[in-house]
């Protein structure tokens, strides 16, 4: 047996060990979770560089992007983020067409960083953390399990954040919702007392309440 194929053989096998932790671990792992296998950093880098792993952003880890679906991906990157503007409307089934990207609240004192990434994009809007503890529920959305803000706690969201919105998905928006033979309107006030954006809601929609 030649030198190169007993290293080759070295490789492949620690190779399908990487693989087969990262699919234990749900597909997505962190550099600080591969560390508990034992291996040089350095033959990771070597795996990327070859194409036999892929580095989705700084620090995290799959086989193959395409064993997953953007949400999928959203999902396992920022399972602390919640869903918001364009995309909770989007989710909600209050938009038509599938926004671009991905709009996100998140913890103010949550690194920067954590949102570098080519793809999917994401866009974070920094919260103060006891704003993402109401208001906040779950739903099903491209394959994953996702947080988002409620109805009516989005309402409240897109008017705080108009000017952070494409008019038209705006406006589509906050027309759907009115038509919504389940909207609580009584829960849109207690929210829009909790966001500060009451004015808004009896000047903009609450004539057609």
């Amino acid at each position: 047996m030649s030198d190169s194929y007993a290293v080759n053989e070295k490789r492949e096998l620690i190779l399908d060990r990487v693989k087969e932790f990262i699919y234990k671990h749900g597909g997505v792992v962190k550099k600080s979770q591969l560390g508990e296998l034992g291996i040089d950093y350095r033959r990771i880098l070597d795996f990327v560089e070859k194409g036999d792993l892929v580095r989705i952003k700084n620090g995290y880890y799959t086989v193959r992007i395409s064993d997953f679906s953007e949400e999928e991906l959203i999902a396992r990157l920022f399972p602390d983020c919640v869903l918001n503007l364009e995309t909770a409307l989007y989710a909600h089934g209050y938009l038509q067409r599938k926004p671009f990207g991905y709009q996100l609240s998140v913890d103010k004192n949550t690194s920067k960083s954590r949102f570098k990434l080519d793809f999917p994009p994401v866009t974070p809007f920094y919260a103060e953390p006891e704003t993402l503890e109401f208001g906040v529920t779950e739903i099903d959305y491209g394959g994953a399990r996702m947080k988002i803000f409620e109805k009516e706690r989005l309402v409240c969201e897109c008017l705080k954040y108009e000017d952070k919105m494409e008019r038209s998905a705006f406006q589509e928006g906050l027309l759907t919702y009115i038509r919504d033979p389940k909207k609580d309107v009584a829960k849109l006030m207690k929210y829009a007392r909790e966001r500060k954006v009451v004015k808004k809601v009896q000047t903009m929609i609450g004539v057609w309440l």
